[in-house]
């Protein structure tokens, strides 16, 4: 019998780099749970006890903000965003354009040692 495990996006958040591409990817879609759920898995990725120790809130609170319909503060989510090591960029839309996100370029992938 094959064994099926769901799936669980936090392993694949091994860098800086992939977490700030995961989070500002699921930052453009317009449902404001996609990125709550991005967050979340960044930070379990990086362990939420020691991640709430460096963001300076309670381990429980960054749990219940971060779990869906959590509706954490803006000072939470910037609190646990630079505790991660990332940060939001703003940049202007231009007038008429339509708010698709432009394209990114894809990032370096390094090797693995397994």
């Amino acid at each position: 019998m094959t064994k099926i495990t769901e799936f669980d996006a936090a392993r694949y958040l091994d860098s800086e780099e992939t977490i700030a591409e995961y989070l500002a990817l699921s930052a453009e879609d317009p449902n404001p749970e996609v990125f709550l759920l991005a967050l979340n898995n960044a930070a379990r990725a990086r362990g939420m006890t020691k991640l709430a120790q460096e963001a300076g809130l309670c381990r429980e609170s960054m749990y219940k903000s971060l779990s869906p319909g959590g509706n954490p503060q803006y000072t939470t989510v910037m609190k646990i965003m630079k505790a991660l090591g990332v940060r939001f960029d703003v940049c202007s839309i231009a007038r008429g354009e339509d708010r698709k996100p432009a394209a990114r370029p894809k990032a370096a992938r390094t090797k693995k040692a397994v």
